[in-house]
């Protein structure tokens, strides 16, 4: 395995990017949504299948989104979700919690616990996974334990689903991702510290950093489970 190292790089500061040509972004993407709606009205109203149907009630809603109306996106991508959970398609159905929890509304941190919980148990993307494990560790204070656990099983997933240039494309990222959180939960400065500190938070181990990030998933959830976990589980066909 490659080795990379986690100080390398510091990775940018997305948060404070300016958006190129905002305007005219907007207005691309209000005319692409116009598109969308043409289609989603065709389907809704013709014969096209339910997973066209669902396939693109996502596409709009992750539109909407983009365009800073998730109050708008979230029935859609929520539809989408339910449906995606009917017929197996896991990780069709991980994508819509990564929309519903950018659409920014009540139910969206519920919504990226079941996507996380959906993206680690199932064997999707490890790209959709790693997205959905860094929602978490933007959103957790620097001091907590949980962007360490999101950050190490990033690391761990991509190492062991991907391949080829995408693996070792997804290692850099996850790589350099936990230094990040190393750096900032404490200071973390050099591989010996670094080795030092996950052996402390128990982060070498998946059969503990694992039970760790389900913790991390029932609190982001609480009661607000939207599908039966063990009934699919039972479906997975392994």
């Amino acid at each position: 395995m490659k080795s990379f190292d986690p100080f390398a790089i510091r990775l940018p500061d997305t948060a404070a990017d300016s958006v190129f040509n905002h305007g005219s972004e907007f207005a691309a993407l209000e005319s692409h949504l116009q598109v969308l709606n043409e289609r989603l009205t065709a389907i809704e109203h013709g014969s096209g299948s339910a997973h066209e149907l669902a396939d693109l009630r996502l596409q709009v809603a992750r539109t909407l989104v983009n365009l800073e109306r998730g109050v708008e996106a979230w029935p859609l991508a929520r539809a989408a979700f339910d449906h995606f959970i009917e017929w197996d398609q896991f990780e069709s159905a991980a994508d819509a919690c990564d929309v519903l929890f950018q659409s920014e509304q009540p139910g969206s941190v519920a919504a990226l616990g079941q996507g996380i919980w959906l993206a680690v148990t199932c064997p999707i993307d490890p790209e959709l996974t790693i997205e959905l494990l860094n929602h978490v560790i933007d959103e957790t204070p620097d001091d907590a334990d949980g962007a360490a656990v999101a950050a190490t099983t990033a690391l761990f997933l991509a190492d062991v689903r991907a391949e080829g240039h995408h693996r070792e494309n997804l290692m850099f990222f996850s790589t350099q991702l936990l230094g990040t959180v190393a750096r900032r939960h404490s200071q973390i400065e050099t591989p010996e510290q670094l080795d030092h500190w996950m052996e402390r938070l128990e982060l070498k181990e998946p059969e503990k950093f694992l039970v760790r990030l389900r913790n991390v998933v029932d609190v982001l959830v609480q009661d607000d489970w939207w599908f039966d976990r063990e009934a699919l589980q039972r479906r997975l066909p392994y």
